[in-house]
């Protein structure tokens, strides 16, 4: 057996993948450092997947914490892989897409142009998870991230945001009258905690989806897949259709999608190593 590990090593949290033929193994660690989600994901998922260091034949680290490592880890070969290219090729293997608009949204934005394993890097948002968790401190009062995904399920988006209803009494042919005019434009005073959890996740996923859909039609790519850890959040999928409603690019959330980085930087390497 040679497995090759894919570990993207986030800002805040640690994805993992082990890829031999095929995905035996993935999982998510958090933790207050990066060398510690790191060490503390391959020691975990070697222990639930059975697999010994001799099994493994490669380790290919990636994100922002990949510039912590200089050497070999546990005398494993380890090595890294562009970030952006993993983020493409990752996106392109769990959607099954040959070309798309890939965008990675977890601590902050990046919206990556992919075809084979070839990746343009098109720019980044500062908006995301990081964005999410820091506005809830303040906000809420609330940084657990679980806890800020429960309030949203009981939100209104009402109570905080202007819509294209509350600005004009006249139908806007290109526009429904529920689309957001002014995320946090109408700020009631009753107002609840859950209006604004959920008001913060809209204007996060309508910026990142309205950004790419722009970039697409700019760029004449005709789906946008989207990756990263925010993926899991119950609306994202509903966010997300809406802005494909107004603006015909399909959004493509595939299965395993906080997992695309990694499983992107396993398959580069072992890509390479085959040719």
């Amino acid at each position: 057996m040679s497995v090759t590990l894919g570990v993207d090593v986030g800002g805040s949290t640690t994805k993992i993948v082990a890829l031999e033929r095929d995905v035996i193994g993935k999982l998510q660690v958090r933790a207050g450092d990066q060398l510690t989600s790191l060490y503390g994901a391959i020691g975990n998922l070697l222990h639930q997947h059975r697999l010994a260091l001799s099994d493994i034949g490669r380790i290919v680290l990636t994100g922002v914490g990949a510039s912590l490592i200089h050497e070999d880890i546990y005398g494993i070969p380890t090595c890294r892989a562009n970030e952006f290219s993993a983020i493409g090729k990752g996106g392109l293997l769990l959607s099954g897409e040959e070309e798309a608009l890939v965008i990675s949204m977890g601590t902050g934005t990046a919206f990556v142009y992919a075809r084979g394993n070839q990746a343009e890097h098109l720019g980044g948002s500062g908006l995301g998870g990081g964005t999410l968790i820091g506005l809830s401190s303040e906000l809420l009062g609330e940084s657990d991230y679980e806890a800020i995904i429960d309030l949203s399920r009981r939100g209104d988006l009402s109570q905080v945001d202007l819509s294209v209803r509350d600005i004009s009494a006249e139908n806007i042919s290109t526009l429904p009258e529920t689309a957001t005019a002014s995320n946090f434009g109408h700020i009631k005073s009753l107002a609840k905690k859950e209006d604004f959890a959920l008001g913060l996740i809209n204007m996060i996923f309508q910026t990142a989806g309205v950004t790419a859909a722009l970039i697409a039609k700019a760029r004449g790519f005709r789906k946008i897949v989207v990756t990263g850890s925010l993926t899991t959040i119950p609306q994202a999928q509903e966010i997300l259709s809406g802005v494909e409603a107004l603006h015909g690019i399909p959004f493509i959330i595939p299965p395993d999608a906080t997992f695309a980085t990694a499983l992107g930087a396993a398959a580069l390497k072992e890509s390479h190593r085959s040719h």
